[in-house]
């Protein structure tokens, strides 16, 4: 504090103005938030009373008069620090929202085009920009941060990571997401530890799901973090929209803040967090992936359903049925089936105005490998709906679960389904290696499934 001062008198005899600019204020915050078991006495005494932190701000507060900085620019990822240290710093506007600032925070797509253009072009592969902006499209776009409607913005980040490796070795990257730019997993643990975080986890690791709230909060502190007070809805939203794996996207009809995942690099870590989740154990999540890959490299998905069935299933409690449905059932699917390397993972794509469950389409740069695409449509049959107890239906054979009238509707409905998107699928993207498969479920109990030709 005595070296600003200093600094603010020799800047002031010459005349010049300053501007004081803070970045990543927050980070220690983070730090202590996500340290399991940690106490925040250490971060108390910062913030609070005649802390470091405090004392800090309020110097500064102190010199924004006519003979102090000129302007002050903060930024970090949270309002959570901010929160802590208001009555030290309460002068300060808040721009989170502002819709001239949203380009501030990404590349526009006229952008991203413009350097695709040059760079394939030196490539001699100007013929793939329409394909290179498609992919970018899906796995960095989406980002907003305003309520008015803006063109939403490429993460420069990860874009810049793609212009890199294109422009070193003249292809596109294998990995879409560099893996020292990813968002610190343990945000999205410390909301599916919380009660109601869990199913929310679970709904946003889906295509184009959303949630709504009245308001994003930016008044949240390290004792509502780490308190033992429930955390609500608003809570869950705000805190995941701040730390960027949610991103505003509309209002809805009654005036509230609709939130999705932004794009495919996002909502790949989702689904690394739920199979963390339900498969703690390496090993174990080491089989459900040889058993996916039996599914797309040779069109068998029989391990694949024994293993759902088996493992992934017994980690479901009692409690998750309250919200179990094909949401639950194609979720265990898809966070062993996962692939952003090789596919396009789309769940629900739009196929004729109707929705796939989960389609893997070969990624355009990819195609070269011998490897399929993959569709699936899933049934979800609640075991009130069979009329039998979980233990009964776990020991019925694969001929027995099918011959239940309602397996049989099930089958009936999901092959007539898995065509229609099938001649869809062919022809969108022509020249598919496509695999289609039913598969339904008894509760969590028993899995069953038919290949569709």
């Amino acid at each position: 504090i005595s070296s600003i001062r200093s600094m603010l008198r020799v800047a002031r005899a010459v005349n010049h103005p300053v501007y004081l600019l803070i970045d990543e204020y927050d980070n220690f915050a983070n730090t202590v938030m996500m340290q399991r078991g940690s106490s925040p006495e250490r971060y108390e005494a910062l913030v609070h009373d005649e802390g470091m932190l405090k004392t800090f701000f309020k110097a500064v507060k102190s010199s924004t008069s006519s003979l102090g900085f000129d302007r002050v620019f903060i930024t970090g990822v949270s309002p959570v620090v901010m929160s802590d240290v208001t009555s030290g710093y309460n002068i300060a506007s808040n721009i989170y929202f502002e819709s001239e600032f949203n380009e501030l925070c990404g590349f526009r797509e006229s952008e991203v085009r413009t350097v695709l253009q040059e760079l394939l072009g030196r490539c001699e592969m100007g013929e793939v920009t329409a394909q290179a902006l498609a992919l970018m499209k899906t796995y960095y776009n989406g980002y907003r941060f305003c309520r008015e409607q803006v063109e939403n913005v490429y993460n420069p980040t990860l874009s810049l990571y793609f212009f890199q490796y294109l422009q070193k070795r003249c292809s596109f990257p294998f990995e879409m997401l560099d893996a020292n730019l990813a968002v610190d997993q343990s945000k999205l643990e410390y909301i599916g530890d919380l009660p109601l975080g869990r199913e929310m986890i679970f709904r946003l690791s889906q295509k184009d799901e959303t949630v709504a709230v009245e308001n994003i909060s930016n008044r949240f502190g390290l004792q509502q973090m780490l308190g033992d007070v429930s955390k609500d809805h608003g809570f869950l939203v705000s805190y995941l929209y701040f730390f960027g794996v949610l991103t505003l996207c509309d209002l809805n009809e009654v005036g509230e803040l609709v939130l999705k995942v932004p794009n495919l690099v996002t909502q790949s870590l989702y689904i690394e967090r739920i199979q963390e989740a339900l498969l703690p154990d390496p090993a174990t999540r080491d089989q459900g992936r040889e058993a996916a890959k039996q599914v797309y490299q040779q069109g068998d998905i029989a391990s694949l359903c024994d293993f759902v069935q088996n493992t992934s299933f017994k980690v479901f409690k009692n409690r998750d049925y309250r919200w179990a449905n094909e949401l639950t059932l194609k979720t265990a699917f898809l966070t062993l089936l996962y692939n952003d390397i090789l596919y396009i993972m789309d769940s629900e794509p739009e196929t004729g105005r109707r929705y796939a469950d989960l389609t893997m389409i070969i990624r355009p740069d990819m195609r070269r490998f011998k490897i399929l695409d993959v569709l699936l449509e899933f049934k979800f049959i609640p075991l009130k709906d069979v009329g039998m107890s979980g233990d009964n239906v776990g020991d019925l054979d694969d001929d027995q679960a099918q011959a239940l009238p309602v397996v049989g509707k099930a089958f009936e409905e999901g092959e007539n389904q898995v065509r229609s998107y099938g001649t869809s699928l062919n022809a969108k993207y022509g020249n598919l290696r496509l695999q289609k498969f039913v598969v339904v479920t008894l509760g969590f109990e028993r899995v069953v499934w038919r290949r569709v030709e």
